[in-house]
């Protein structure tokens, strides 16, 4: 735990970010019938009756320090999707980076093994060198800071009806582009120090 909060206590760097990662599953859905126009004064209506149109997840990527933040819509969440999530932070986001320092779950594709089922070997051992591993503890994947990225994400953006891939990457896209724009940071106030008094006996069994 400490490990993690004392990387959010640090100042920005560009050469060695921190970069929060977790993922979303997401359901696509559409109207059946056509919504009501809105008047007004009034609320929009619209049936209660929708159709499925599969599902989707969503990869979202947050700098807590640089106020920076990256969704990305795929298909699926297989170790392949993750490695290409980290490639693209490496040779993409931050190419000028010398260590990328990821916050992520314990989840068994966030490893480095997925980088070396997914591209050729010297290809995943570069892009391995360039990434720094953190995991949340388990039962504590709160301290990822991606998490609260992701219900400001379902409350302003896609918290209603969006019926395709290629809608939900406009509405994302805008959104993103937004929150990037006014440098938007996380007020995040639990620290290493507030931790250990929060948690007093918990360090004690440790002790003793």
């Amino acid at each position: 735990m400490e490990d993690v909060l004392d990387l959010y206590e640090e100042p920005p760097d560009e050469k060695n970010p921190v970069v929060c990662l977790d993922e979303k599953p997401y359901q696509l859905t559409d109207d059946i019938r056509e919504p009501l126009s809105v008047l007004p004064g009034e609320s929009g209506k619209e049936d209660y009756t929708y159709k499925r149109n599969g599902t989707c997840n969503l990869f979202v990527m947050l700098s807590p320090q640089l106020g920076w933040r990256h969704v990305k819509v795929t298909d699926r969440r297989t170790s392949g999707d993750c490695a290409e999530i980290l490639r693209e932070l490496v040779d993409v986001h931050f190419p000028d980076a010398d260590k990328i320092r990821i916050v992520c779950d314990n989840l068994n594709t966030h490893k480095g093994a997925s980088l070396y089922e997914t591209f050729p070997a010297e290809e995943a051992h570069g892009i391995y060198k360039r990434l720094e591993f953190h995991y949340t503890p388990r039962h504590a994947s709160w301290l990822n800071m991606a998490e609260i990225e992701i219900r400001v994400l379902g409350k302003q953006c896609i918290d209603r009806r969006i019926g395709s891939q290629d809608k939900l990457n406009g509405e994302i896209s805008k959104w993103e582009s937004e929150r990037n724009h006014h440098g938007v940071h996380i007020n995040w106030q639990f620290t290493t120090k507030k931790a250990r008094v929060k948690f007093e006996k918990h360090y004690d069994k440790l002790i003793n």
